[in-house]
């Protein structure tokens, strides 16, 4: 007969792969910061090992009780929406001016001495982009946290496992993967509409959560 712990365990770690999986493909802030990392060729691994032990970090963390703290303190989550609206328009109104210069750097070239960016900024932007996206927490924290801690008494370990394994195969895809398209971005006028998707998606993003905390949840 088949080990009923092998079996939970099994089936929680296949919960959390899923689930995250699931809410991590969904293009946002983070998502767009590694894809342009990744075609700059510039310092991905860090970028991707910031975001992925942060993503652990805060599905753990969500999974030991902190989804039901934040649920408790909603103005906490309204501080946080606004802190990540800031940045989101901040960083979408640097992403227009790059659209707007005509340097714009051809991916070929992009990794080079002359125009590489220092590791500790962009490790730095990574944690900011992350950290200071209300999204991620809704994500991470709250929803992968409120899942996980509903799973059987020890097995909370093996979904942990599968919802960071999932993150570390999107985000080693994602950034490891825009390389693939690097052909096409040694055309300036690829950078221009990326950077143009780029913005206006993190203005929707921004948008968004501003209207979510001065106008409150839709009837």
């Amino acid at each position: 007969m088949p080990d009923p712990a092998v079996h939970g365990s099994a089936a929680a770690f296949v919960t959390g792969l899923t689930l995250s999986a699931s809410l991590i493909v969904a293009i946002g802030a983070q998502n767009t910061f590694v894809l342009r990392q990744g075609l700059r060729g510039e310092h991905i691994a860090g970028v991707v090992a910031v975001c992925v032990l942060l993503d652990i970090a805060l599905m753990a963390i969500g999974v030991g009780g902190l989804a039901a703290s934040l649920g408790r303190h909603p103005w906490a989550l309204d501080a946080l929406a606004i802190a990540g609206a800031l940045l989101l328009a901040a960083y979408g109104a640097a992403a227009l001016r790059r659209a707007l210069q005509p340097q714009a750097l051809p991916a070929a070239t992009a990794g080079s001495a002359a125009t590489v960016r220092p590791l500790e900024r962009v490790l730095m932007q990574a944690l900011a982009i992350s950290l200071l996206n209300p999204h991620v927490y809704l994500d991470t924290v709250v929803l992968v946290g409120a899942v996980g801690a509903r799973q059987p008494p020890g097995m909370q370990g093996a979904f942990l496992i599968g919802a960071g394994l999932a993150s570390a195969a999107w985000f080693s895809a994602l950034g490891y993967g825009a390389r693939a398209l690097a052909p096409l971005f040694a055309r300036p006028a690829a950078w221009r509409v990326l950077d143009i998707v780029i913005a206006a998606t993190m203005w929707s993003l921004a948008a968004g959560l501003a209207s979510g905390v001065f106008n409150g949840p839709a009837a």
